[in-house]
Order: structure tokens, then C-alpha cells, then sequence
């Protein structure tokens, strides 16, 4: 499913209705559009508890991506997906995050139209301390 070696926490099809495109018509509504994401993430601990709070909650995940797209308003996908992975790393502990974010209504004789981006964290320097 993931190319990847790592442990993946992800979420698929996650749909927002948010405002997002250039035009004045598109200002003015909201669009729908779909999101999917993969956080590489170690899962050991949760895995190992069979505890929820040892967990990356999903749950929490489409909660915020979904009031971000909101709150966002962004004109162009790729805007709006670099946003959201940066506030994914700020808010969630990630090695690597894949996403991408979709309108399925943009463009009549295709399924969809979007980007997708992949984002690492930032190594943190800790030489100082």
C-alpha cells in the first residue's frame, strides 16, 4: 500500500468542503475536496500497550486537517498542502509525511485534479545542549 519501510498511521479519502481556488466565484463557496495522508510514525509503543493514549489518534488527525482546510482559505492546492503538513509536523510526532489533497469537482472529465507532497521533520540540532 505505502512505499515505505516505516510504520504508517494514515488516513484515506478524508473529504472537507472548504474554500479553495483563484477565481471570485470559487471565493465566494465552498468546494469539496478530498485529502489523504500518511504519517510515519512509530507505532512500537502503541502496539505493544494495546492502549489508545500510546497512539497517533486519526481521529485527532481528521479533526484538525479538516478545521485547517477551514480556516485556511487557500487559493492553490499547493498552498494549502504545504500548510497542512506543516501543521501536522508542529502537532504530531513524525518522521515523514506523504499527503495530498484533491478537487474532485475542478475538472469535468477527470475523477480529480491535485498534488501530493512529501515533507520530512526537521533534524534538531541539539549540539548546543
Amino acid at each position: 500500500m505505502f512505499n515505505t519501510e516505516a510504520d504508517v498511521v494514515f488516513v484515506k479519502g478524508l473529504k472537507v468542503e472548504a474554500v479553495i481556488g483563484v477565481f471570485a466565484w470559487e471565493r465566494a463557496i465552498t468546494q469539496p475536496i478530498l485529502i489523504d495522508i500518511a504519517l510515519e510514525t512509530d507505532i512500537a509503543k502503541a502496539a505493544q500497550s494495546d492502549d489508545v493514549a500510546d497512539a497517533l489518534s486519526y481521529k485527532d488527525v481528521c479533526d484538525d486537517v479538516s478545521a485547517w482546510c477551514k480556516d485556511i482559505k487557500a487559493k492553490l492546492l499547493e498552498h494549502l498542502a504545504a500548510e497542512l503538513i506543516d501543521r501536522l509536523f508542529a502537532n504530531y510526532s513524525c518522521q515523514k509525511i506523504t499527503l495530498s489533497v484533491a478537487k474532485p469537482t475542478a475538472i469535468v472529465d477527470a475523477d480529480a485534479v491535485g498534488v501530493q507532497i512529501t515533507r520530512y521533520a526537521k533534524a534538531v540540532d541539539k549540539s548546543n545542549d
